[in-house]
């Protein structure tokens, strides 16, 4: 057990302030941390490869690689697997793009979170391991491993590019149709033709990406006689007219936003070959208000599985598809008396059977479905997070769950007949792995609250074979600089009022004895993502703000993911209830050390964390010193469909819990100094939602701070936006909470 877990096994309660202090001592650092360098280039991580992948025949590593003097441009780098350097395979500044995006790629990037990012983004492996298909700016390229790059199209506004798995053909949308390439002879042909307005061929539509995880609309059978394609018509979705407010003007967009309680877009499933001589349509069933929530292929193509979600998230049905018709029937079905958690571990194996997750008792679990048979294979108060890869040859499935400690995540293997778990990977770090479609290479990459990401390529036993990235905290690290006062959080628990433990974790800068601190708590607790208690690298800006004085302090309160149903639904129609309790109890808590000024706590969150923000200063006002909310849910009226009625049901059904939920209504009890920030063209959570809360606090003559950024999305951000947004909020804080008497 290294030494930071034996300081995180300690009881925070427990510790006095002496032991404190002397666990906190450090020299001074070699260097002062500044905001500039947290967000400059290089990355002061170090470098942290993205997209990191096997070529089929598992010759070569590669993956996405930022520049040294611009951290937003990635290029491909590849890596042979017996042993070589890595090397640099297309240099997006050499492909002569024009670097204009269209609106459609600028949403699906911002979808999939990478919005910002310049060069090289995604690609795509050919199924003889010699090439790779690269998307950039719309265009499509095909790179070699000898250093040559091909281009295939000239006219940009090409989205969602795939080589087919036997690599004859290269599929893409543009305009809202689908388009094939034979790589035979070179021609492209168009497999649809009526795309275009609100109807849309081979692509997810906004809820799908944005709260479904499901990025695709198109998806290849593995003998590329086939194609699954997603037909779309959003023209009963209610049209927005989003202000994207920006530094020179106003760009009014008409979004088709499907907003709670609303219509949705209606989805179909058509089956074709790529040749476009025939297609069949999928029954879906009668009722067209579901969601298509994953399409998967049999091993031989003979089987398509299609994942049918009811509206009200209650019932996942999994159909199976005769491709040949569109003919299906349900195979089986999950329940919750609260919603379904959607996922992507789901494996059909070449015998016939399928490796599936479930939560049907109470934690997310793999079953094996065999002829009609499940076998469970894994059990307990614990949770599988993501299968990982089956080895059919060996007999093992591999997954990544936090069996150990809610604090990490490893890789672990379990007999695919069922019996007994092997964990994989070295307890410390939280890991994350993908593996070879043959399960017998693996990636990991992992991380703790003293090592930055690191990568490396390991066999099926999860031994390591050679280096991506080391990324070695050494001289020549970024951060080595600052590595002297690098502080290490504690991790201890509370108990929340129904007896529920809740995870903490408590950074303090040296703390001299007598001497009493500001906090800064940093809040998000809302489900499915957003975790602040884990034992990953959490980056230099914490490490500037301890620099600076300040105690920073989270708890992941009930209704945050990764600890079981029960925990996780108690938020069901009452979202902004527990877990504003139990980020009270964390405050009291905080109250109760002796390092603490209890005059001096501050709350800070982003996202669902600027909503909870809202409810807290709302909820105990007095309690905070201040509050700054970013980028906040105000009205779950205004959220989409997807997201708010899993939690939340519809406002017609559940107009109770919606007024009770909402940041509105009591908006008049915020006595504390208040900072709300959002991004001026956000199309995720609308700036409707910060004007809302400003005009409720304007009528009420209630003060409060404000700063906007012109032309940001949700994710404000940016080398010197950064640099800017985190002077605003450390301004803010200091004047109101840390230098006042």
């Amino acid at each position: 057990m290294t030494k930071w877990m034996c300081a995180a096994a300690l009881a925070l309660g427990l510790m006095g302030t002496a032991a404190m202090a002397e666990q906190n001592a450090a020299p001074v650092p070699s260097a002062p941390l500044t905001l500039e360098r947290v967000f400059a280039s290089p990355a002061i991580g170090g470098r942290t490869p993205r997209a990191v992948r096997l070529s089929p025949d598992g010759k070569w590593v590669t993956s996405l690689r930022p520049r040294p003097d611009d951290r937003e441009r990635f290029d491909l780098w590849a890596m042979p697997t017996d042993g070589g350097d890595w090397r640099m395979l297309v240099d997006s500044t050499k492909l002569g793009t024009s670097g204009q995006l269209t609106e459609a790629e600028k949403m699906q990037r911002e979808r999939a979170r990478i919005a910002g990012t310049k060069g090289i983004v995604a690609y795509d492996w050919a199924a003889d391991g010699q090439s790779l298909l690269v998307p950039v700016d719309g265009d499509l390229f095909v790179a070699r491993l000898d250093g040559s790059v091909e281009r295939l199209t000239q006219t940009g506004g090409a989205l969602d590019g795939t080589i087919s798995p036997k690599g004859g053909f290269v599929s893409f949308v543009r305009d809202s149709n689908v388009y094939v390439l034979d790589r035979a002879n070179g021609k492209t042909r168009a497999l649809t033709k009526d795309g275009g307005g609100p109807m849309t061929w081979g692509l997810a539509e906004f809820v799908a990406q944005e709260e479904m995880h499901r990025f695709q609309g198109l998806w290849w059978s593995p003998d590329d006689r086939a194609i699954a394609v997603q037909r779309t018509d959003e023209s009963g979705v209610a049209l927005i007219s989003r202000a994207a407010i920006g530094a020179e003007g106003t760009t009014i967009y008409s979004q088709r936003y499907p907003q709670a309680g609303t219509a949705n877009a209606q989805v179909e499933l058509w089956v074709m070959n790529p040749q476009a001589k025939r297609r069949v349509k999928v029954d879906l069933g009668a009722n067209a208000d579901i969601y298509l929530a994953r399409v998967d292929w049999a091993a031989d193509g003979s089987v398509l599985y299609v994942q049918r979600q009811s509206r009200d998230q209650k019932q996942l049905d999994m159909l199976r598809v005769d491709p040949s018709t569109g003919a299906s029937q349900i195979l089986f079905s999950e329940t919750s008396k609260s919603w379904i958690n959607l996922h992507d571990s789901f494996r059909a194996l070449a015998d016939g059977s399928l490796i599936w997750q479930s939560e049907r008792d109470g934690f997310a679990h793999l079953y094996r479905f065999a002829q009609g048979q499940w076998t469970q294979l894994t059990q307990g108060a614990w949770m599988v997070r993501k299968l990982v890869g089956v080895d059919a040859a060996k007999g093992l499935v591999y997954f990544l769950a936090n069996k150990d400690t809610p604090l990490e995540q490893h890789l672990y293997a379990v007999p695919l007949a069922g019996g007994e778990i092997t964990r994989l990977t070295q307890p410390g770090m939280w890991h994350n792995a993908t593996m070879a479609r043959a399960g017998n290479r693996a990636i990991i990459e992992a991380s703790s609250q003293s090592q930055p990401p690191h990568v490396w390529l390991a066999d099926s036993s999860g031994q390591r074979l050679a280096w991506i990235e080391e990324n070695k905290l050494e001289a020549s690290h970024p951060y080595a600089p600052y590595l002297a006062s690098h502080v290490v959080p504690r991790f201890g628990t509370i108990k929340a009022a129904d007896g529920s433990v809740l995870h903490t974790k408590l950074l303090t800068p040296p703390l001299e004895p007598g001497k009493r601190y500001p906090v800064l708590v940093q809040v998000y607790n809302g489900p499915g993502a957003g975790r602040q208690v884990m034992n990953t690298w959490g980056g230099a800006l914490h490490q500037y703000l301890v620099d600076q004085g300040w105690i920073i302090f989270s708890v992941d309160g009930r209704g945050s993911p990764d600890r079981g149903v029960a925990f996780e639904s108690q938020i069901y129609r009452a979202m902004g209830g527990v877990e504003v309790a139990d980020q009270l109890a964390g405050v009291d808590w905080l109250k109760a050390q002796p390092f603490v000024d209890p005059k001096k706590i501050a709350v800070y969150g982003w996202s669902y964390g600027g909503y909870m923000t809202a409810k807290l200063l709302q909820a105990a006002p007095g309690i905070f010193a201040a509050g700054v909310s970013g980028a906040p849910v105000t009205k779950w009226e205004l959220y989409d469909t997807h997201y708010t009625e899993r939690y939340m049901g519809t406002p017609q059904k559940d107009a109770a819990a919606y007024a009770t939920s909402g940041a509105i209504a009591d908006a008049t009890k915020i006595r504390d100094p208040l900072l709300v920030i959002h991004g001026m063209a956000d199309d995720n959570v609308f700036f409707d939602n910060a004007t809302a809360l400003m005009a409720k606090l304007q009528q009420a003559a209630i003060p409060f701070e404000t700063m906007v950024y012109p032309g940001q999305t949700h994710a404000v951000g940016g080398p010197k936006v950064s640099v800017h947004l985190w002077t605003t909020i450390l301004n803010f804080l200091n004047r109101t909470v840390k230098n006042k008497d």
